[in-house]
């Protein structure tokens, strides 16, 4: 393990952190600095061997967002003109909440001072949400190895500390600060040198980038608001950055005032959809991705010759719900292969795929379809996309050789969750996360060599932020392997063409 030392101010502050802490001194130092940024450098200028250094302790608030017994894990510690980052913030925030605190991220200021008034609000609009009076000499001393700031605030721009004799009344601050120990010694097993194996390709596909597109132009041609029909695409941070611009999004028609701009999401809808649409008055936009398209004209294609079309996909997807629509009564799901048995033997059987799954799970439930009806078609070319099949291949590449692979993507995203499946049947760990915070820190230690990728709704900075935590636990080696190019693009709908 990674030799944790932790810096405190107070000794009120230390028999805190000391209460959560293992017995074993090998593993934890917890020293006290006093209190104050002179203090603290001299602490700085003699600390012992380390390989991970966090400060801890109590500090106040200079926004109104964080509250008494919140934490504050610093983002960066500013002082003395000096900016020094924390890389490995989102990590050791998202651990400390799900050891049941609360966290934020932010950047942490060190001042000689306690700060009131003006200099509070000066500081406040300047970015800073919390103020301390010791990380910033400190974090010159880890020299490049992991560091960490943690303050639980005690004080807010409504309820300023006056002194430190206060600290005596923070009784929930010391309970909080005796959980923020393990947690650190957690964040120190995860420290160390790591090889990370990107997947390639990765991220957006081409039919992703066409939806997010779509709506950007719809927003800047019509201003806001503009509607959207369920997602725009399966990713939080994408649709909360369409919604930061203008864009609501609805999960019915009934919820969008007649007339109104309204975007059709790249999952697509079915006949009724666009029906009810047209009843409201609505000015449509479709973004339905073009090759879900392509399975909705073979649904129809298989439909009016009088087959049974099997759609291979899982239930309550929106690209499921859109191609079934286009054939009411005309098409059954199949989830699985038991479900091929519950098929009728007296019609004729076309199959289709929805676009987004496993490749080879589609392929064993296509095979168990064709051995129970050897005249079945199926589609004229894989429905399965190109940059779901691109993006399976490009993780099976990397899963082989890594101790731990992390797909990013949100949990309702379908290519997503197939990505982390396809990575576990190679053998490794692997864990779908919506960002950095999702990353438990126990997952890391002992990972030298993480395997990264993206589904093809997640944006390719999320991937970025990743490897910038994991940075932030110590050096990081980047190699790429791609498995294929994506040279494709897709036509902008008349309507917001330029």
């Amino acid at each position: 393990m990674t030799r944790l030392l932790i810096c405190t101010a107070l000794g009120i502050e230390a028999r805190a952190l000391r209460r959560g802490l293992p017995g074993d001194p090998a593993e934890v130092t917890l020293i006290r600095t006093g209190m104050g940024p002179v203090r603290a450098r001299r602490a700085g200028a003699l600390l012992p061997g380390f390989g991970a250094l966090a400060v801890a302790g109590v500090g106040g608030a200079l926004d109104e967002d964080l509250r008494p017994g919140e934490v504050l894990v610093a983002s960066e510690v500013r002082f003395g003109g000096r900016v020094v980052p924390c890389p490995s913030a989102a990590l050791l925030a998202g651990e400390l909440v799900r050891a049941g605190m609360r966290a934020q991220i932010g950047p942490l200021v060190t001042s000689d001072h306690v700060v009131t008034g003006a200099e509070r609000r000066r500081l406040s609009a300047a970015g800073a949400r919390a103020v301390d009076m010791e990380a910033g000499p400190l974090a010159g001393a880890a020299a490049g190895r992991p560091f960490a700031a943690v303050r639980v605030i005690v004080d807010t721009p409504n309820h300023a500390m006056l002194g430190p004799h206060t600290l005596t009344g923070g009784l929930a601050a010391r309970r909080t600060l005796a959980r923020v120990g393990p947690v650190l010694v957690r964040w120190a097993a995860a420290a160390g040198p790591r090889r990370v194996l990107l997947a390639a390709p990765r991220s957006f596909c081409a039919g992703v980038d066409r939806a997010i597109e779509i709506v950007v132009r719809a927003l800047e041609r019509h201003g806001p608001p503009v509607y959207v029909r369920k997602q725009i695409v399966h990713n939080r941070h994408v649709v909360e950055e369409l919604e930061q611009q203008g864009a609501i999004f609805v999960e019915e028609l009934t919820e969008v005032p007649a007339g109104a701009v309204t975007i059709f999401s790249a999952h697509g809808v079915g006949p009724a959809v666009r029906e009810d649409a047209a009843r409201r008055g609505l000015q449509v936009i479709d973004a339905t991705c073009p090759l879900v398209a392509k399975v909705h004209a073979e649904a129809r294609r298989f439909a009016a010759r009088g087959d049974l079309v099997v759609l291979i996909g899982h239930a309550g997807h929106e690209e499921v719900e859109g191609t079934l629509g286009e054939i009411p009564g005309r098409g059954v799901l199949v989830e699985n292969v038991d479900d091929v048995a519950t098929l009728p033997g007296d019609r004729r059987i076309a199959y289709l795929m929805q676009t987004t799954l496993a490749a080879d799970e589609a392929g064993h439930i296509a095979a168990a379809i064709r051995r129970r009806f050897p005249d079945a078609e199926g589609p004229r070319t894989d429905d399965i996309c190109y940059a779901t099949t691109n993006r399976q291949r490009a993780v099976q590449a990397v899963a082989g050789g890594a101790d731990l692979v992390l797909v990013v993507g949100s949990a309702n995203s379908s290519n997503s969750r197939r990505l982390a499946e396809v990575a576990a049947r190679e053998g490794t760990v692997a864990h779908l996360i919506d960002g950095p915070s999702d990353i438990a820190l126990d997952w890391l230690a002992g990972a030298r060599t993480v395997g990264l990728t993206a589904g093809a709704s997640a944006p390719p900075w999320l991937v970025d932020a990743v490897v910038a935590e994991l940075r932030g636990l110590g050096p990081v080696t980047i190699e790429e392997n791609p498995v294929a190019e994506e040279t494709i693009s897709f036509t902008l709908p008349l309507r917001v063409r330029s």
